[in-house]
């Protein structure tokens, strides 16, 4: 049985042309596939007020919808936490008293993976820990990895093996990690799709690595390649004219920008409906598409 795709923003802000064109791309890859579409609202981190409700807004307004209700991440950390509780009781967390610049100052666990968490909590004694405890460290929680790399597959990258180590899977203040959060909340949801921008690409190992430590399947993963901006970095807001609001301030219409995006897919469309029409996975391009706010959309792709 197919499951579903999923878009998953951060309410952190206002969603720019990078993240629109990514939620366009899941959403049509979804489709095609015959599979449902979800949409996640990550809440767990930063949240900026009423970012969440303009971001599916102008979603809404570009013309994407999405089957059943809106998911919030934050009304699902009880399902977070008991996640944890099995791999704990598994023998496969540990505490860790680390500040962030101790582990940036320290050195790579011996024989470990270049950027990997050294390990200095990984075999700390009972009385060491009340050590840290009585000093008022607050503790995050790790998993105990027993290997140092996994493999997976993408539909654009092919094969691509990454680095595991002890990552977080709960915060120091309680928090459920990202990590964590989105290996549960997409296994329980049915999501066996995941199309998200390749910057992510290379945290997904962990990812897949920690839904096979729950018994979950990995979805089938498409990292696609991001929005830069002149500068060949990736778009932010703060290159100017970036969101929506921006555009649709300069005179342009919802059909416009999403003529735009489909156009930096090689295609020509003025709703998500057209483009679906013509849409082919297997056409995507390959190389980051470079934008420039104040450019003119020049039509380059199919009829």
């Amino acid at each position: 049985m197919i499951g579903a795709g999923r878009f998953a923003p951060s309410p952190s802000g206002d969603l720019h042309l990078g993240n629109l064109r990514t939620a366009l791309l899941a959403w049509l890859f979804a489709r095609t596939t015959g599979r449902a579409f979800a949409l996640r609202v990550e809440d767990l981190d930063r949240v900026r007020p009423g970012a969440a409700e303009r971001q599916l807004a102008d979603l809404a307004a570009l013309g994407l919808d999405w089957d059943g209700p809106v998911t919030w991440q934050s009304h699902r950390v009880d399902r977070h936490h008991a996640a944890i509780d099995r791999l704990t009781e598994a023998g496969l967390t540990y505490e860790c008293y680390c500040t962030r610049r101790e582990i940036q100052q320290s050195a790579t666990a011996p024989h470990g993976p270049m950027g990997a968490y050294p390990g200095a909590c990984r075999d700390l004694t009972d009385a060491e820990r009340a050590v840290r405890r009585a000093e008022g460290r607050p503790a995050a929680l790790r998993l105990r990895s027993g290997i140092n790399e996994f493999e997976i597959a993408d539909e654009l990258h092919g094969r691509y093996r990454g680095l595991v180590d002890d990552f977080v899977l709960r915060r120091g203040d309680g928090t459920p990690a990202y990590n964590l959060a989105v290996v549960v909340d997409d296994a329980e949801q049915g999501i066996d799709q995941v199309v998200r921008g390749d910057d992510l690409l290379p945290s997904t190992p962990r990812q897949a690595y920690l839904a096979a430590l729950l018994g979950f399947s990995a979805p089938r993963y498409v990292h696609v390649p991001l929005v830069l901006n002149h500068a060949g970095k990736r778009l932010a807001k703060r290159d100017g004219a970036v969101t929506l609001a921006d555009r649709l301030a300069l005179g342009e219409t919802p059909g416009q920008i999403v003529a735009l995006l489909a156009d930096s897919l090689g295609y020509r469309a003025h709703s998500p409906a057209e483009l679906l029409e013509v849409f082919r996975p297997e056409s995507l391009p390959g190389q980051p598409w470079t934008f420039e706010p104040l450019g003119v959309v020049q039509y380059s792709g199919n009829p």
